[in-house]
């Protein structure tokens, strides 16, 4: 009854003005103070402004940019969408004063979500029929003051992930929403796990007369109710990034026949396309990208949907050819992609006849054939074509021919093309994007491809072997890869002073001279790779100013590590490895306190453990150095996944090293291994494992490793390695440790690879190494372990020569054991523990000072003629000490006046 008058209120006003007003359209005195008081509120950027800015330019504030009013004057739409706004909206804002507002658009500014949350002031806007408060950075809970404007016909507060559903929920907030057409809370969290699964049942519940709805990345499950079928008016339907496996394609394709637009990308769909789809014959947009849809696609697919003009069903499991006549009739169509299917056979021949294709992507089937590029002239509007990753062989045709002048070509992908020349009709294009990787192109890269506009250019896995000069990198580059190509001569790449490089890959090819200065021009570089070349030389200090991925390793480079890094240090991956570099690790470097991986191996360095780093890092690689003395870091190192530091001078006991903060190498508290994976910039990293050198493209995050092998640490090995139970590797291998083996070793359960040989280990092995069933590498050879070797499904498969050198040791896979020939070394028992043996020559001279002292002390206590015989030889000794001291004065004195009546005469 109170939305009724509300609306009935605002309806006979509006109805009442614009009758008695209905010639006038002059602003109303106190709109336009209000106005000016809304912008003196406002902050915003006033050089980023197009509306506001403005405001106050012409005494017809009804004529502002943004601002629309009624028949009489009276402000009815506000349209700040865009406008830079930061700030400046409360509560008790002019802009809720404006009590015939019907349209409201605050949608993409800058408000802070942190502290800036949608006002409860919108509850005084009554008359509000349109609002609009998408990505305008608000955060925190949807105020329940929204829910009361029942005029809303469309209500848009999508955002970034910072608003949430929780008081009022997801019902609370529609349920008097009756007016609404148009919904979208894209973004926006629905906190309870009973409105996530029955969003559906809610939603068409109290809002049966919706045409628009979008829920992308609300945290949405399936399945959904038959309500669901009744929203029979919707034109549009945007579910992306939600869990909708249970959802059953075949009922939402029957049911909303009037659907123009169907975006379910991400939505964990599983399945063929069913052959319903062909019923929604008004579709104009289609998006069913990254989902799990399988089996070939209907011949019929496309028949009745001659409106489509979007159609994306890329990263899916599709397989089949594709009839040639399977585009027919689309002649709107402008975008189609179906890249990252398995898509066989021919490229259909209809697809070269749609007038409107602006953008066709293929790429990443299994297309096969030789395909002529000639076909493409068909097509003259269109702007981007991608038809790498396939099984073609692409032809371009006639090389010569200039017609290809006429293609509006704007991006191009033809990597893995079997091409073996650069096709001669990119020429006569001005590209953004050329990607022609993975080819058999040799010779020179042609300075034609070098166009204004480029933004991005990938030639990387090809033949080529030189630079056709002159050439000049355009300001507007983005990206360039030419890794992996024989490219030879000195590293020239003049990149102007304007640059907005931000991805610099010339790894693998030949390249010497040194770093060139111009790289520093490129203050976005993220990464910058020069690996695997020639290059010689020091490392330009300005080189290290701005970059958060470098990879200079595998070249000659000399000299130190410049001391160069900046307190805004943002430098997450720095490889450095097989170079020539002396000195030490930099202490600015601690700076970087986003670091995560360094790789410094096979080196000079000469330099102690750098403690600082260790707690910030989840990759540090030291090998092959002159790193030296005791590791004894205070600090913890908590993010620690992997050290190697091996082949170095480091010594000390492995008892002072604090293994116990290092948390990221055991199981978290909850017992939950940590899932995913940690990607360490543009190249992979090496590690010996079991044996071998293995790459790493990237760090599972439930992987740890430790190699301080070949080193000079001695002690026992602390049992808190035990505790470590995420690690694979672990070698401690060529030092000088004693003891024996740990038998918290056996909680170890990930553990691969243990290699602990040429040391000095002592006792049995323990029975729990033979519980270790991930274990495939094993070397305890070279110590002094005796006993039996442990019976266990794995440790029984390594041969003798993980053993060798131990002659206490038997058993399989060496000799049958027998009590004769087991006997632990001299000075140690059966446990490896050393023998604390009694010294009675010292027990017996301790003894004997004991009772002597106990004696005299006892006579002197209860003995009077003792003691006054005792305290009287004293007192004698004491004077005669006296006596002599005083008669070698008096000759001192006697001596000194001798030699002064000498001297006067």
């Amino acid at each position: 009854m109170l939305s009724n008058l509300l609306w009935f209120f605002c309806f006979l006003a509006s109805s009442f003005i614009f009758t008695t007003h209905s010639y006038t359209t002059k602003c109303l005195h106190h709109q336009e103070a209000l106005l000016l008081q809304l912008k003196r509120e406002l902050i915003f950027n006033s050089s980023l402004s197009t509306k506001l800015v403005r405001w106050n330019e012409s005494g017809e504030c009804c004529k502002w940019h943004g601002v629309e009013c009624d028949a009489s004057g009276y402000v009815v739409s506000l349209q700040l969408d865009d406008e830079a706004i930061s700030g400046g909206v409360g509560d008790s804002s002019s802009l809720f004063r404006f009590k015939y507002l019907q349209k409201l658009n605050l949608a993409h500014n800058h408000f802070i979500s942190t502290t800036d949350v949608i006002p409860k002031g919108i509850g005084n806007l009554t008359c509000l029929t349109h609002l609009n408060l998408s990505y305008a950075g608000f955060g925190g809970q949807v105020p329940s003051e929204i829910s009361t404007l029942t005029r809303l016909a469309s209500l848009d507060i999508s955002s970034e992930y910072t608003l949430s559903l929780e008081h009022p929920n997801l019902k609370m907030l529609v349920q008097n929403l009756t007016e609404l057409r148009e919904l979208y809370l894209d973004g926006v969290d629905i906190t309870s796990l009973h409105e996530s699964e029955n969003w559906g049942h809610i939603i068409s519940s109290h809002l049966p007369n919706l045409t628009s709805l979008s829920l992308v990345n609300c945290n949405l499950n399936g399945p959904l109710p038959k309500s669901f079928w009744q929203l029979h008016f919707l034109s549009v339907l945007r579910l992306d990034h939600n869990n909708l496996s249970a959802v059953a394609l075949h009922d939402l394709f029957s049911n909303f026949p009037s659907l123009n637009t169907l975006t379910l990308s991400d939505c964990s769909l599983k399945g063929s396309i069913p052959s319903t789809f062909a019923n929604l014959s008004k579709l104009i947009h289609v998006d069913l990208s990254d989902n799990s849809l399988t089996g070939s696609l209907p011949s019929t697919l496309f028949a009745n949907l001659t409106k489509l003009i979007h159609v994306d069903l890329s990263f899916n499991s599709f397989t089949g050819s594709l009839p040639s006549t399977f585009f027919e009739g689309l002649s709107n169509l402008v975008h189609l992609n179906l890249m990252g299917n398995s898509f066989s056979g021919n490229i259909p021949q209809s697809l070269f006849a749609l007038p409107s294709l602006l953008e066709l992507d293929l790429s990443y089937n299994q297309f096969n054939g030789t395909f002529q590029l000639d076909i493409f002239r068909s097509l003259p509007n269109l702007t981007l074509l991608r038809l790498s990753g396939n099984s073609l062989s692409v032809d371009a045709g006639n090389v010569n021919s200039s017609s290809y002048g006429v293609l509006q070509l704007k991006r191009l992908s033809l990597a893995s093309c079997n091409l073996s020349k650069f096709p001669d009709f990119i020429k006569h294009l001005d590209l953004k994007a050329l990607n022609l990787a993975n080819n058999q192109i040799a010779g020179e890269i042609p300075s034609w491809v070098w166009r204004t506009q480029l933004e991005y250019l990938d030639l990387s896995f090809n033949l080529l072997t030189d630079m056709q000069k002159p050439y000049h990198i355009p300001a507007c580059l983005l990206s360039l890869s030419l890794k992996s190509n024989q490219l030879k001569g000195e590293l020239q790449l003049s990149i102007p002073v304007e640059s907005q490089l931000y991805y610099i890959d010339v790894a693998n090819n030949n390249l010497s001279g040194s770093i060139p200065t111009s790289l520093c021009n490129a203050t976005h570089l993220n990464p910058l790779d020069l690996s695997g070349n020639i290059l010689s030389g020091s490392i330009p200090p300005c080189l290290l100013a701005n970059i958060i991925t470098v990879d200079l390793s595998r070249n000659n480079i000399s000299g130190n590590i410049p001391d160069a890094f900046p307190m805004d240090c943002r430098l997450q991956y720095f490889t450095l490895n097989n170079n020539t570099l002396e000195g030490k690790i930099p202490k600015s470097l601690g700076r970087c306190t986003q670091l995560a991986y360094m790789n410094v191996g096979n080196n000079m360095l000469n330099d102690t453990f750098p403690c600082v780093l260790s707690s910030i890092l989840l990759v540090l690689i030291l090998h092959s150095n002159r790193f030296h003395g005791e590791i004894r870091c205070h600090n913890r190192s908590p993010n620690l996944q992997i050290l190697d530091i091996s082949l170095n001078h480091f010594s000390g006991s492995l008892e002072s090293i604090n293994f116990s903060s290092w948390t990221a190498m055991m199981l978290p508290s909850d017992g939950i291994l940590r899932s995913g994976n940690y990607f360490l910039g543009s190249s992979s990293m090496t590690l010996i494992m079991k044996g071998q050198i293995v790459a790493l493209p990237y760090i599972r995050l439930d992987f740890s490793a430790i190699d301080l092998s070949s080193n000079s640490f001695h002690g026992k090995i602390p049992n808190t390695i035990g505790n470590l139970t995420l690690l694979h590797l672990l070698n401690f291998s060529h030092n000088a440790l004693n003891g024996s083996i740990p038998k918290s070793f056996g909680q170890l359960k990930n553990l691969e690879s243990l290699d602990l040989s040429v040391n000095q280990l002592v006792g049995q092995i323990p029975e729990e190494l033979g519980g270790l069933t991930f274990l495939s590498k094993l070397n305890l050879s070279y110590n002094k372990f005796v006993g039996a070797i442990p019976k266990g499904r794995q440790i029984q498969t390594f041969s003798a020569d993980s053993f060798e050198g131990n002659s206490g040791l038997c058993g399989f896979p060496l000799d049958i054991c027998s009590n004769s020939n087991v006997s632990p070394p001299a000075g140690y028992d059966e446990n490896g523990e050393e023998k604390r043996e009694i010294e009675w020559e010292y027990v017996c001279a301790a003894v004997g000072y004991v009772v002597g002292v106990g004696c005299i002390v006892w006579l002197l206590l209860f003995c009077r003629s003792f003691r006054e015989k005792y305290f009287g030889k004293i007192e004698e000794v004491v004077e005669d000490m006296f006596i002599a001291g005083d008669m070698r004065r008096r000759r001192a004195r006697r001596a000194a006046t001798r030699n002064r009546v000498s001297r006067r005469h």
